[in-house]
């Protein structure tokens, strides 16, 4: 037997179902005043009919399609996300956020204030939906969003009226609050009140202009104004606004976002799917230890699959649509 059809009996024996992976790219783009975004949509090939199609909102930070920033994020995880879902018969659109990946300011003379605030990114995922509505190849549009990206997402398909949308490590408190908490854990005891009067201020709209230089890692000046905006929704009354269905997806060994935000965001709306992964951390991958430094290798483990139940919560929720 050649080399070749070695290969291929292995693939088939790793991959039982491998008629259903098959599935084809195609790039998808938005242009603003300023920047041209660009991204990927993935799906499943020789499929007859029109197939429901995912929005994938990426997190915080200057994060590509794929789940990595240059920030030091090396995940990968929503390039996999999308490769799980497309195999069990759905569309799966992403793109690089404002200044990551191949999204970069095209004209710097008509860049504004408000493209680097919060709600910038909810008119991106808001453009990006629309187009996928307008698309005669999908049954339904469903926003997903993980960590920021839920925030961004439960405005997004409110504004668009999306099919459903899930929540994947999403808060429930105010961004203020949240981080906080991290704080508490992440700093010495000298800089936590310094850091909790700075996070004060912000949530007034008040600009820090001098802090600890650890701090302003942090809380640097061009960072401020989109904290500020941030700051300024509230993640239980944005989902109570969105009326269609929602599904809250949690992992139970997240140090980000602790379980308690994901219920609060369920109180928010008792009528929401909440599912708890058991031991899945902030990146979507299992690491049921609690040692913190092996929880954070998670975030550069390209390797590592994605923790078993999170695709198939997702499917389940998209096919009861």
């Amino acid at each position: 037997m050649n080399r070749f059809l070695i290969s291929l009996c292995l693939l088939f024996l790793l991959y039982p179902n491998l008629s259903v992976l098959a599935q084809v790219e195609e790039p998808i783009q938005l242009k603003t005043d300023a920047f041209t975004l660009n991204g990927t949509l993935t799906l499943p090939a020789d499929v007859k009919g029109p197939v429901p199609v995912v929005l994938l909102l990426a997190g915080s930070g200057p994060t590509d399609r794929d789940g990595n920033s240059s920030l030091g994020l090396k995940t990968n995880v929503y390039r996999i996300l999308a490769d799980s879902l497309v195999r069990q018969g759905m569309a799966v659109a992403r793109y690089d956020k404002r200044g990551a990946g191949a999204s970069q300011v095209m004209d710097r003379t008509k860049v504004r204030l408000a493209d680097g605030l919060f709600d910038a990114g909810i008119t991106d995922a808001v453009g990006f939906a629309r187009q996928l509505q307008a698309d005669s190849r999908f049954s339904k549009v469903i926003i997903a969003g993980h960590s920021e990206g839920s925030q961004v997402g439960m405005v997004a398909a409110r504004q668009t009226r999306a099919d459903g949308f899930v929540s994947i490590a999403g808060i429930g408190r105010n961004i203020a609050d949240v981080m906080k908490a991290q704080f508490e854990y992440a700093l010495p005891d000298s800089l936590k009140a310094e850091a909790s009067r700075i996070l004060d201020s912000l949530r007034v709209g008040r600009t820090v202009p001098k802090a600890n230089p650890i701090l302003m890692t942090v809380f640097r000046p061009s960072v401020q104004p989109y904290l500020i905006s941030w700051m300024k929704h509230d993640p239980t009354a944005d989902l109570k606004a969105y009326p269609g269905p929602v599904l809250i997806v949690q992992g139970t060994n997240d140090f980000q976002v602790p379980v308690s935000e994901a219920q609060l965001l369920k109180a928010a709306r008792p009528d929401a799917q909440l599912v708890l992964i058991s031991d899945m951390t902030h990146m979507l991958r299992t690491y049921a230890g609690t040692n913190r430094a092996e929880n954070i290798k998670t975030y550069t483990a390209l390797g590592q699959p994605l923790t078993a139940g999170l695709a198939t919560a997702i499917v389940r929720f998209v096919n009861q649509l």
